[in-house]
């Protein structure tokens, strides 16, 4: 007999599905970290939990109530506890395949799940990374930040919501309204135009999938600043066509409305950077009005913000407001002399002329560590991402402590042809203990800095082998 049950959390967006007969069953997420799937049949319950991206649990409660099943964070501790008579059937499919955790098959057995990737046994934290939020915007202004988690990255979920795209500035709470938003064109050219946005909007085209890191991801942010997003807007080039700057003119400035309601304890103010035409038109620039099919959001640039593909996320001006042609003699803007050193220049140039393309080279990092019982005996799969560069990445190398020689990640996708790709390798650790996981471009044989560096390793601690 079909119960009217619906699982109840504040907070959360439900998807209801109705599959055979007698079965409803109800998808929810918990705010941040877990998933829940709630399915009634015939007076049993099954409460599916997955909890952090990693792993699911499944919990059988007889005689369900007639009426709602209200289940939030309090009663699924009480629920799930020794004493509560709930019954663990064993985790569902939480395995690695296809370089990213796939969801839970809620037709498929625990042995199944088990043959197929191992028993899952939960997930090693990243130590020495301290507490943050994930995933939800704080603060204001130039204080405002959103880290993006990338725990549950997986094939199948490539792109980043808009709502989880990460964010190094929010909007400023003097940001004019979009209607009347138009971008001044002037410097060295004749005469000085006006660009209206329902012009630019007018123009906007698919422009692909394309990564974004800040210079600035860091371990305190669990290196959750970069994101990929689905992108419309103009290709730059077309624009400065038309915009017929003089021969003198051999950069451009690109700046963004950059007035704020408060002062910042965390950044200085300035949203401008100077390109070569050149560097502008081999990157693909273009001016952004969409993410992920949706106009921008005013924390994420709206109405319109500059994407240099492949170039680290303090350039990709937001709110932009006015382009300027400029010759060799233009001095590099507070923006870039406050990202001189995340951007790998050679000191604190005064001329823009004198800064460095701010590519971001490849790079590679785990954004988890999952532990699994396979065939009775305990060990690790490690899962990544790897990203940056020009060139395919043949051969990914893999190490988990300094004395150890690099060897190639045993599950990469060659060539990429993504924005990032997904890695996975499985380590069976000698013994307990701290290890921090590194990696390194193997072939082509390159030295990327940050890589070169340990920018991207993480450690864990293992307790048990």
């Amino acid at each position: 007999m079909l119960k009217n049950c619906q699982t109840k959390i504040s907070g959360a967006r439900k998807k209801q599905v109705r599959g055979g007969r007698g079965a409803v069953l109800v998808q929810e997420r918990w705010p941040r970290s877990c998933r829940i799937a709630h399915l009634v049949v015939n007076d049993v319950q099954t409460v599916a939990v997955r909890y952090r991206s990693s792993f699911w649990l499944t919990f059988l409660f007889a005689n369900a109530e007639e009426g709602s099943f209200a289940l939030n964070r309090r009663r699924f501790v009480r629920l799930t506890s020794l004493g509560s008579g709930a019954l663990l059937c064993g985790f569902e499919r939480g395995g690695l395949k296809g370089g990213g955790f796939e969801g839970p098959a809620l037709g498929q057995t625990s042995a199944e799940a088990r043959q197929d990737y191992g028993e899952p046994l939960g997930q090693v934290d990243f130590v020495n990374e301290g507490p943050v939020e994930m995933d939800t915007a704080f603060g204001s202004e130039l204080d405002g930040r959103l880290y993006t988690s990338l725990e549950g990255l997986a094939e199948k979920s490539l792109v980043t919501p808009e709502e989880r795209f990460y964010l190094r500035t929010r909007a400023s709470r003097l940001l004019p309204q979009p209607e009347n938003w138009a971008i001044v064109v002037d410097g060295l050219t004749t005469p000085k135009q006006s660009v209206k946005i329902a012009e630019m909007r007018a123009r906007e085209k698919a422009l692909g999938l394309h990564l974004m890191e800040c210079a600035g991801n860091t371990r305190t942010a669990h290196f959750g600043m970069i994101s990929v997003g689905e992108w419309a807007g103009v290709p730059i080039a077309e624009l400065l066509q038309e915009w017929k700057p003089s021969p003198s003119a051999t950069r451009v400035l690109v700046s963004g409305f950059d007035k704020y309601a408060a002062s910042s304890v965390t950044s200085v103010a300035g949203a401008s950077w100077v390109f070569t035409f050149g560097e502008l038109k081999s990157a693909g620039t273009f001016l952004a009005t969409k993410l992920n099919g949706k106009s921008l959001s005013r924390d994420h640039g709206a109405p319109v913000r500059l994407v240099v593909p492949g170039w680290y996320g303090c350039t990709c001006i937001k709110w932009v407001d006015r382009i300027t042609f400029v010759d060799d003699a233009a001095e590099a803007t507070s923006q870039m002399t406050e990202y001189a050193g995340r951007t790998h220049q050679n000191g604190s140039p005064r001329l823009a002329k004198d800064f460095l393309p701010a590519r971001i080279e490849h790079a590679a990092m785990p954004v988890r560590v999952e532990k699994l019982r396979v065939n009775g005996k305990l060990k690790y799969r490690v899962a990544g991402v790897l990203w940056g560069g020009s060139e395919t990445v043949a051969k990914l190398g893999i190490r988990f402590n300094p004395e150890e020689e690099y060897v190639p990640v045993e599950s990469l996708r060659v060539p990429q042809t993504t924005p990032w790709t997904l890695w996975s390798h499985t380590w069976a650790p000698p013994e307990r203990g701290r290890y921090t996981i590194r990696l390194a471009i193997l072939e082509p044989s390159e030295k990327p800095k940050r890589l070169e560096a340990g920018y991207y390793a993480r450690t864990v601690e293992i307790d048990e082998v």
